[in-house]
């Protein structure tokens, strides 16, 4: 017997989604839905063709209209939101009432925490709810549950992500590969880490790394970046002495972009230019849009997790890293794979009931082991070195 996915939000990590559950998850149909149905309609056509059979519907949803949403999710068997983050815990909290299982992107761990407070009802709805399932965080997450539980007792953890451009280009060496605003958001704030076993806090855009990648990128850059830890604090507090993450530029974009930082250029407090209010975030990201826009470039994905600690009384470090490109037999740019391939898997083992039931973390909900085996099966390619 199949199973009936419902992907919300047809965008490019949408569209990746619904071909992943369509090809991997033994689907009798996917449902893709979003307020556009051209869109919809225009993926679920490039997913059909691709794959020869038709098995992705599109549709439309309003996901902040309940009765609509309860409409679409109550016959699936697995939902997985790919819109905003913060819709999500209204669209988990339909979920559990349909008896429906899900997942999401995430992205913004206060919002994380309120879905996790749908524990109990998910619990005797016999569902899982498990936020965050994407890249970073999601994937990275995932890599260092899997080095925790090989290791007799973990000290570090150090998870290392980065979108780049194959081929870097002025001003930042960096291309658009997901939203300006979540990229800027990421560079603000403080990121919550693990240090000396308790839960910490430390500045974005702070502790600058160099860090040597296998080719095509070589020596590179990393810097303190929020939300990339998502909940594992919390869950590995106690257990683990320091769980970090940052994310990877090329050498000279720190610099650079802390140069516009000091300058102000990133801020949200409006300023008067010739009389007009400006917001300078709001002007860097209007320029930016079209600076940082390579249309036609390629994109890869770099993403290491390393964890140090004992196996059998000996030191032992376990590094995992994945280089991902994009893919030109599908057109789906790396980001996409690398974000939309982990939230599909996870949605797919809920719909398989290999998932723990409840509202809880990723890393505590989702066996590692089995979750690998589904991510090799999509010919993601990772080396893991053992010292």
């Amino acid at each position: 017997m199949g199973y009936t996915y419902v992907v919300l939000g047809a965008g490019i990590q949408g569209t990746t989604i619904a071909y992943d559950m369509a090809k991997f998850g033994d689907a009798d149909k996917v449902l893709l839905l979003d307020m556009s149905l051209e869109q919809a309609q225009k993926s679920a056509s490039h997913i059909n063709g691709l794959l020869e059979k038709k098995v992705v519907e599109p549709g439309t949803v309003d996901v902040r209209n309940r009765e609509q949403l309860l409409a679409v999710l109550k016959p699936a068997d697995s939902c997985l939101s790919a819109v905003p983050y913060f819709l999500n815990p209204q669209i988990a909290a339909c979920a559990v009432e349909a008896k429906t299982h899900f997942c999401d992107l995430g992205g913004n761990t206060d919002v994380v925490f309120q879905e996790l407070e749908l524990h109990e009802k998910a619990l005797a709805a016999g569902v899982s709810v498990i936020p965050d399932c994407g890249l970073a965080p999601g994937l990275g997450n995932t890599l260092a549950a899997h080095g925790i539980s090989q290791l007799d007792s973990c000290d570090e953890v150090q998870v290392r992500c980065g979108g780049l451009p194959q081929n870097p280009q002025p001003p930042l060496d960096y291309m658009l590969v997901f939203s300006v605003e979540g990229l800027t958001n990421e560079y603000f704030g403080q990121a919550v880490i693990l240090r000396d076993g308790k839960i910490d806090k430390v500045s974005t855009f702070s502790e600058l790394e160099t860090l040597q990648l296998p080719a095509p990128l070589g020596e590179c850059e990393a810097f303190t970046t929020s939300g990339g830890t998502s909940t594992c604090p919390w869950s590995y507090e106690g257990q683990v002495k320091t769980f970090e993450y940052k994310t990877i530029r090329y050498k000279g974009h720190y610099e650079k972009m802390k140069l516009m930082r000091d300058l102000g250029l990133l801020e949200l407090e409006p300023v008067q230019v010739d009389g007009q209010a400006v917001i300078p975030r709001h002007l860097f990201h209007t320029l930016a849009l079209d600076k940082l826009n390579f249309p036609g470039e390629k994109d890869l994905v770099v993403l290491r997790a390393t964890c140090k600690g004992l196996k059998e009384g000996q030191a032992k470090t376990l590094e995992y890293t994945i280089i991902d490109f994009f893919d030109d037999a599908t057109g789906f740019n790396s980001m996409s794979r690398m974000t939309g391939f982990p939230a599909s898997i996870v949605a797919i083992m809920m719909a398989r009931g290999q998932t723990e039931k409840g509202a809880i973390p990723l890393e505590k909900s989702v066996p590692t082991g089995i979750f690998l085996e589904e991510l090799a099966l999509r010919g993601v390619k990772m080396q893991i070195a053992e010292s």
